[in-house]
């Protein structure tokens, strides 16, 4: 099991080292869709370090498809990157929508596709970046089921009171519970963002 932690020279040389084991190992294209601490390092939108790269959703034929199961190639030569970088084990994964629940399975953000930020690397691979907007969405929804450093990045971003607000609406699509819209109201007073509540409570 190894730790090093993933920054932004990792994270390149990570992807570069894959696209080659990909061709090495003849894979058909493949073009990744990645949200989280890998997608904040990628555009720079926040400086930090992160374990693992979160693949939201997989482009095929010019559509998107949820990342399950990830091409057998393509974790093979994760695996081979794994080990020679010594990245941490399962550094890539689609953890975000690897179930019914996952975040492509629920249904992204209208537009999404259209807001990320693609890098070749090689030949044979492609990763679209996702947005600043839709890490706000996400880093919301986040923030509420799990805190830490979800809430850290949410911040940094330094969304507006319009950003946070879309965003508390497309949260509140995804759980309509009462129990759900009470935790939310609570994180966004202790987080300074009164004035989004009666614009999401009208």
């Amino acid at each position: 099991m190894h730790n090093k932690p993933i920054g932004a020279q990792q994270l390149d040389a990570a992807l570069t080292m894959l696209s080659e084991l990909l061709s090495f190992y003849d894979s058909e294209p493949v073009h990744i869709v990645v949200c989280g601490g890998s997608a904040l390092i990628a555009l720079e939108l926040v400086i930090r370090t992160t374990r693992d790269l979160d693949i939201l959703a997989m482009w095929d034929h010019g559509m998107l498809i949820a990342p399950v199961p990830l091409p057998d190639k393509l974790c093979k030569a994760a695996d081979e990157v794994c080990k020679a970088l010594k990245l941490p084990d399962n550094w890539l994964n689609n953890g975000p929508s690897s179930n019914n629940g996952g975040l492509f399975q629920m249904g992204l953000p209208d537009g999404l596709e259209k807001r990320t930020f693609a890098k070749t690397y090689g030949k044979i691979l492609t990763v679209s970046f996702i947005g600043r907007i839709d890490q706000i969405y996400f880093k919301l929804w986040a923030s509420i089921d799990q805190g830490g450093y979800h809430i850290d990045d949410l911040l940094k971003l330094n969304p507006t009171p319009d950003e946070i607000t879309n965003a508390a609406r497309w949260t509140m699509e995804k759980d309509v519970s009462e129990g759900y819209r009470f935790v939310l109201i609570e994180f966004l007073e202790k987080t300074g963002f009164n004035n989004v509540i009666k614009r999401i409570t009208q």
